[in-house]
């Protein structure tokens, strides 16, 4: 039996002409950015799906060359445009919240966390926020301080949830933000984090205990982050890049201080609804529309709300002022719970399938209105 949460999916079939033979000894020569079946090169022609949002990976043939027409054109599109902030101009066009789920990458392993990015995908996640596992996270609760311990006792690394985007991009074109903290970048190295990030398809990082200044005004030690006439090469070609930073305020940031913050964000600035770290909360802060309202004056960037927000109904009364409503550690709880049983891909689709459509039923007004 079908579960409810697998919606129906577009479907695109051309026809098209059999390869031509290989031309003397020598096979034909395939350059493609994927594999079929068991990992192997193939030379045949096929296409799927991307996303729900319309792109469609294909491949031609012509003559002794297989060209993989949907990276090209996604390596395009990523030169000019960022999934984040399509996600959100479809959204405005819909008069419609968005909804963004946090899972741990790894937690209960990588191969889960691609079927569970998917999953989330199909039961209406409009956006994908993926934790990457550190073993010191700060602004992390319970929940997910105990599940990225389980990522990284399986082997999760930096370059394994790298390569866990690869895989979710080579089936959906869903936006996807990496949640993480600024030690495993520098130990994987930051400028080859972001260079590796965007060459994988991330859109975004939310890495949450670098503040905007940091970014170029670290010690030189701290791999190239300061800003000098050796290093201003290093950090233009990052600014400029196609992987947003999102930026963090919090109850207790000034207007004056969100005002800079704002200044200089891309896709969405994220709100933390209460103080503390994450987790799972009774209610939602009286004060959240009239805080909402007061960052509105100072962006017309949408405004995502996370932190605490735990069931349906928190998820609709969020989604009544802000633009996107972020669940974490209920999802997060649900595969702590699930995560070595055949259920948990359903279970995790179905909680998904609700929080989605408590958000997507509040009608938006538009962004900053």
């Amino acid at each position: 039996m079908k579960s409810p949460v697998h919606a129906p999916r577009p479907t695109c079939q051309v026809d098209q002409k059999p390869p031509p033979p290989s031309r003397g000894s020598k096979p034909r020569r395939i350059i493609s950015a994927f594999t079929g079946p068991g990992g192997h090169a193939t030379d045949q022609p096929r296409t799927k799906p991307l996303s729900k949002m319309g792109h469609w990976r294909s491949e031609l043939n012509v003559g002794r060359w297989t060209l993989d027409v949907g990276r090209l054109r996604r390596n395009v599109m990523s030169q000019t445009h960022n999934r984040i902030d399509e996600c959100f101009t479809q959204l405005r066009s819909a008069k419609r919240k968005g909804f963004i789920p946090y899972i741990c990458a790894g937690d209960p392993n990588l191969k889960k966390t691609v079927e569970l990015a998917l999953v989330l995908e199909s039961a209406g996640a409009d956006l994908v926020e993926l934790g990457i596992p550190f073993s010191d996270p700060l602004a992390d609760g319970v929940v997910n301080q105990l599940a990225a311990q389980r990522a990284l006792a399986v082997g999760a690394t930096v370059g394994g949830v790298l390569e866990c985007v690869r895989q979710i991009r080579d089936k959906s074109a869903i936006p996807i933000v990496l949640y993480t903290y600024l030690n495993p970048i520098l130990q994987f190295g930051f400028e080859k984090f972001h260079r590796e990030a965007e060459e994988v398809g991330v859109d975004g990082l939310l890495i949450l205990d670098l503040p905007p200044e940091e970014e170029t005004a670290a010690p030189p030690k701290l791999d190239r982050l300061k800003r000098s006439s050796s290093h201003g090469r290093s950090d233009a070609k990052i600014a400029n890049g196609n992987v947003f930073h999102i930026r963090l305020i919090a109850p207790t940031t000034s207007l004056e201080r969100a005002r800079e913050i704002a200044a200089k964000a891309k896709g969405f600035l994220y709100y933390v609804s209460r103080e503390g770290v994450t987790g799972v909360r009774d209610a939602i802060v009286a004060s959240l529309g009239d805080r909402l309202a007061e960052l509105r004056k100072l962006s017309n960037l949408p405004i995502a709300v996370g932190f605490g927000i735990s069931n349906v109904e928190q998820a609709r009364q969020v989604a009544q002022d802000a633009d996107a409503v972020v669940v974490g550690s209920a999802i997060v709880d649900l595969i702590a719970r699930h995560g070595d049983k055949p259920d948990l891909i359903v279970k995790v689709g179905s909680f998904a399938r609700q929080l989605a459509d408590a958000v997507h039923s509040t009608a938006q007004v538009g962004f900053g209105g």
